[in-house]
């Protein structure tokens, strides 16, 4: 039984996010240490005897805005491939499909890295090094010992200025003599090189500026993109300071300031101003007040979540105390990686894994920051954008996934940069839905770029999701469940939702066998299936996943213009298509068909379960309310990670781990998110797409790893749908003690929970407003009014 009572403590406050930490410089990108402030991204490798930032900048695009994207054939020839599907013609209808609906991507273009900033200092071997990244408050820290003197550098992303700013200084080395000044200790070089697209270096007054243009011939013609402008203005106290070519060379200072700066001209502004003026405003607002108000801006929102998932969770540096060593937080954090790899246990890495992809988010994506996290979050290894899948959005996981943390996790504002490219979306997505399907609203396929690109994409398997734009428009109204905020329903999302609903009402169309209404001619990203002539196909009707996001769409469509009392007529007409739908079908392996039909999987490995998100991100199936389809979709989880091949990789053990815990399986839950830091995670905790999968010669960062397994963790400790609060539903065996605070829920509920021997202890609820909901923890249900801060407690 639960008892609830106000809360009568203070809430206890939250404890440091953690560190990264390392006794060594990195040597390539998966040791170096992210930092970015929503916009500008900076990859920190902390060498001796030379430094090295790889910049990225979310609008450093190749490409541009075309209208010559759609098939001019797509629309007429459409009915003919919806009348070979519906005949059993598959291989017929799969060759029209190629012939007339594929997209162009003439100028599609993909986000380019920019060129690295280089300091090369010379001198001679280093002692006591150490670099580190303070999830708390975005700062990167390198410190060594070099002739007598003990070196640091300081380097962080500052949001309110919109620069990088580093910081170099020295003092005296040694224990009677440390915290004495060095003068006259910092000499260096500064470069400006790398640069995989057109431009210049050149020397300034006080520091180098480079000038280019983001172009390449993989994903565009060559000859369109972004201008991009970097400048890095010196301030050095002391010393000299000398121009050579293109490059800036300080001399004996006491110690310097270094500030970057990135302007493109994506959104219509001249870059070269926009680069001297921040760099400008910089140098007058000073390093230590710039350094005061990004920290600030930084820990607000870091600090409303803390985790600790008992003996080791806390890493020595944040703590100012040695962990147990069995659990590995005394060590380097790519030796912990490298122990949990080798079959260790480090409940503390996965705590600390948590708050890295909260940090990421954070940095990656700010309430203004100009695009969403792209495929590659905010930084840029330079693969994704050279291969054949190119570091833009993907909207059939991957750019949905980015952000399935950022609600429970207590981030709602990170998430606003996805809303406004969704209304650009919309926009340029209604051109898509009247000339390729004659029908109103607005459509989105399986990828898109900075200018808001909705044709179907170039190749069969993956270019006719005809659902993407739809999925990635639930979003809209999961942040309004966890906000209840009315002025951003009707401003913002129900207009997107009402014409993704406009379009799917338009485009369903009965199957004359059984009447039900049913999507298509579309693709089960990016799945193929065996027909019943053997042949392999890609494209059909009545695909699981597109009933999946009819449903999602119509649904969330039909509350919003309830909460707005607005469209009855459209609510109606909703209300008949959502009873029309196909019910979903457990296949003769008793697995979760995938498509209308039970075809057999052309690659039973393969790594898209898309059908499966009608248990995550959805509800559609739950263990409570679906049993059978609950198992049928354990059967697929099951059937795809036994076949030979299994596609394991990132995105994937994080999907595994979300799906496990919405079956309240805990400890499969846990396996998966180990094998993501294991076997999917680098030395810097960053998640790849692994090689050899996918067309990827070799493992490329994605981000969606990282926000996957974040969600994943928050998803094993509190779950809830609106309605209902459930706490600890899938606690692994192995968290017998632990607590968490500062979690969201539906309904603007915030949380804190502890835990001991695997039992919850007390549940503190926070609610932004007057709310009514039923709390499950175990078997036991209670309803509650909740109209202040209250506490749960389980009788004995």
């Amino acid at each position: 039984m639960l008892i609830a009572s106000p809360a009568t403590e203070p809430r206890r406050p939250v404890t440091p996010a953690g560190v990264l930490w390392y006794d060594r410089p990195g040597a390539r990108w998966f040791e170096a240490l992210p930092i970015g402030n929503g916009r500008l991204g900076g990859m920190v490798y902390g060498g001796v005897p030379a430094e090295r930032i790889d910049l990225s900048e979310s609008t450093a695009w190749s490409g541009g805005p075309s209208t010559a994207d759609l098939s001019p054939t797509a629309r007429a020839e459409l009915p003919a491939v919806r009348k070979l599907l519906f005949a059993g013609e598959y291989a017929k209808a799969q060759q029209l499909a190629g012939e007339h609906l594929l997209g162009t991507r003439a100028s599609f273009g993909t986000n380019l890295p920019l060129p690295q900033v280089s300091l090369k200092f010379g001198g001679s071997p280093t002692t006591n090094y150490r670099r580190s990244l303070d999830l708390d408050t975005a700062l990167v820290s390198v410190t060594y010992d070099l002739d007598e003197a003990r070196f640091t550098r300081e380097i962080f992303a500052s949001h309110p200025h919109e620069v990088i700013a580093l910081r170099l200084s020295a003092d005296r080395a040694g224990a009677d003599r440390a915290g004495a000044d060095q003068p006259g200790a910092i000499s260096f070089t500064l470069g400006i090189s790398g640069a995989v697209f057109p431009g210049r270096t050149s020397v300034t007054e006080a520091g180098l500026a480079f000038s280019g243009r983001a172009v390449e011939s993989v994903h565009s013609d060559g000859t369109v993109g972004a201008a991009v402008e970097i400048r890095v203005q010196v301030v050095a106290e002391g010393g000299s300071v000398r121009a050579t070519g293109e490059t800036y060379e300080v001399v004996g200072a006491d110690s310097v300031v270094l500030f970057i700066a990135v302007g493109t001209d994506w959104a219509g502004e001249d870059p070269v101003q926009r680069v001297e003026a921040l760099t400008a405003a910089a140098v007058e607002a000073g390093y230590d007040a710039i350094r005061s108000a990004h920290v600030e801006d930084h820990s607000a929102l870091m600090r409303r979540v803390s985790i600790d998932l008992g003996a080791g969770s806390a890493d020595s540096a944040v703590s100012g105390t040695e962990p147990a060593a069995e659990a590995g937080g005394g060590l380097p954090t790519d030796r912990r990686r490298e122990r949990v790899a080798g079959g260790g246990r480090d409940d503390g890495l996965l705590a600390l894994y948590f708050q890295y992809g909260r940090y990421l988010t954070v940095a990656g994506s700010r309430a203004d920051s100009p695009l969403p996290l792209a495929l590659q979050g905010l930084w840029n290894d330079g693969l994704a954008s050279s291969a054949s899948w190119s570091n833009d959005f993907h909207l059939d996981v991957n750019t949905e996934q980015n952000y399935w943390a950022a609600e429970p996790t207590n981030l709602a504002e990170c998430h606003a940069p996805l809303f406004r490219f969704l209304q650009l979306l919309a926009d340029t997505g209604q051109t898509t839905a009247t000339q390729m399907y004659d029908a109103p609203g607005w459509v989105a396929h399986t990828v898109t770029n900075a200018w808001g690109y909705t044709a179907p994409g170039s190749d069969l398997g993956w270019g006719l999701n005809v659902t993407g734009g739809a999925w990635l428009a639930t979003h809209l109204w999961e942040h309004y469940e966890y906000g209840r905020d009315d002025n951003f329903l009707r401003d913002i999302a129900y207009p997107v939702l009402r014409g993704a609903a406009e379009f799917l009402l338009s485009y369903l169309t009965e199957d004359p066998t059984t009447g039900h209404l049913v999507a298509g001619p579309s693709e089960s990203p990016e799945n193929w299936y065996v027909a019943p002539d053997g042949n392999r196909c890609s494209v059909a009707m009545g695909n699981t996943v597109d009933r999946v996001f009819a449903e999602a769409i119509l649904r969330d469509c039909a509350a919003a213009a309830t909460v707005l009392d607005t469209d009855p007529e459209l609510r109606k007409q909703i209300t008949a298509a959502r009873a029309r739908l196909t019910p979903y079908q457990i296949g003769k392996h008793g697995q979760l068909q995938e498509w209308l039909h039970d075809f057999d999987e052309a690659d039973p490995a393969h790594r898209h379960t898309s059908h499966l998100c009608a248990l995550y991100p959805e509800r559609q199936i739950s263990p409570q309310a679906t049993p059978e389809l609950a198992r049928a979709a354990e059967v697929t989880i099951e059937r795809r990670q036994s076949a030979a091949g299994w596609e394991q990789t990132e995105w994937v053990e994080a999907n595994f781990a979300l799906f496990f815990a919405r079956l309240q399986q805990g400890d499969k839950a846990l396996a998966h998110l180990t094998s993501l830091v294991a076997d999917a995670s680098e030395a810097n905790l960053l998640s790849y797409s692994v090689g050899g999968i996918a067309g990827a010669a070799q493992n490329i960062y994605s981000f969606d790893g990282n926000a996957g397994g974040t969600a994943a963790i928050a998803e094993l400790l509190v779950q809830s749908d609106g309605t209902e609060l459930e706490l600890l539903p899938a606690l692994p065996a192995t968290w017998t003690t632990g607590s968490v605070r500062g979690l969201r829920a539906r309904g603007g509920l915030t949380i804190d929970l502890t835990w001991t021997n695997g039992r919850l202890d007390e549940a503190t609820i926070h609610p932004d407003r007057p709310t009514t909901q039923r709390i499950r923890y175990d078997a036991e249900t209670t309803e509650l009014t909740l109209d202040g801060v209250t506490t749960i407690r389980p009788t004995a």
